[in-house]
């Protein structure tokens, strides 16, 4: 685990807001667990802002079993952090369970189900959404998984697959094999990332289900968040693609609103965390998507972005970035 600890800039719950089995979860907005992006260091940032469970990016069980080195990355976190959720995918019961058994020891708060990934690579291995095709699979996996773990057992889940939108159908499964909470992205494997996401068939999953359950899904600005808890009635609000580049919303605060200033540090820090994470190349480049999202909202040129986001030395576009921001404050 990194030994820095993260502080709080959002006002804590002083109750919990829903509980997962006996796990107090303290707040309504949560980060969303992305391939590529939900790492420690954009994760530690988000949290740090008011993201109330941290999910790791999704990790393959067979990876898991057969030891691959750079899964360990994936499953590093710190402290402060928690709750901490690993989530794991795969189609094999069997390989799912020894998977689990094998991370519980790194201590996570939740291991959780992938049952909502639409990338072709996943599902055409039978998971991710692909999964949902196989109830009697999923009730073996969670009838398994909360049998010999200690820890709490969740699934986050879409809508389904073609014709078949069995989504509270594998809610009602997921619980009765034991399962503790469900996240459902209102949107179907076809939909993948476009289209808009169905509120109603998540308020349709929260009145089947006892378990509590995280709604995701069309969670732009902060007012959505109010919106759609009012609208589905679920526990709480998973944020996904409208959280890069803007991880003030789990503050609640309008992007608007965010200064330039403010902007400009947490870009250092996310960078500064970023280098020291993955190296000081990889880092780089890696962060590359991060400072297009950070910088596209800015009143910068198209050319002072591509300048930026271009370079491979971090002192140098760090310079680049405060020249850039310095300039907008003589504008203002």
């Amino acid at each position: 685990m990194l030994s820095e600890q993260l502080s709080s800039t959002a006002k804590p719950a002083t109750l919990p807001t829903f509980w997962v089995r006996d796990l107090p979860v303290y707040g309504d907005v949560i980060l969303a667990p992305m391939d590529g992006f939900s790492d420690w260091p954009f994760r530690s940032l988000c949290r740090s802002l008011g993201s109330a469970m941290s999910y790791t990016e999704f990790v393959r069980a067979q990876h898991i079993v057969q030891a691959y080195e750079h899964m360990a990355l994936r499953l590093t976190y710190e402290e402060a952090e928690r709750p901490m959720v690993f989530q794991l995918y795969g189609d094999d019961p069997d390989e799912l369970l020894e998977a689990a058994l094998r991370v519980q020891d790194k201590n996570p708060n939740i291991i959780d189900i992938n049952m909502g990934c639409p990338a072709r690579k996943v599902i055409y291995t039978g998971a991710g959404v692909g999964l949902m095709r196989s109830p009697l699979k999923i009730a073996r996996i969670f009838r398994k998984l909360s049998n010999a773990l200690e820890i709490p057992i969740t699934g986050k889940i879409r809508l389904g697959w073609g014709g078949c939108k069995n989504y509270k159908l594998i809610a009602q499964i997921i619980e009765e094999n034991g399962g503790q909470a469900i996240a459902v992205h209102g949107r179907t494997k076809e939909q993948a990332y476009g289209g808009q996401a169905d509120w109603d068939a998540i308020a349709e999953v929260k009145t089947s289900v006892k378990i509590p359950v995280i709604g995701n899904g069309d969670v732009k600005v902060p007012a959505d968040i109010d919106r759609l808890k009012a609208h589905t009635g679920c526990e709480a609000v998973m944020i996904g693609r409208a959280a890069v580049g803007n991880p003030w919303i789990f503050s609640r605060l309008e992007r608007d609103s965010v200064s330039p200033e403010a902007v400009r540090q947490l870009l250092h820090q996310h960078l500064e965390r970023h280098l020291a994470f993955y190296g000081a190349y990889k880092g780089m480049v890696l962060f590359r998507k991060h400072a297009m999202q950070y910088l596209k909202l800015q009143r910068f040129s198209r050319r002072v972005r591509t300048e930026i986001i271009t370079q491979n030395d971090p002192e140098i576009f760090l310079k680049l970035v405060d020249e850039a921001y310095a300039g907008l404050g003589q504008a203002d």
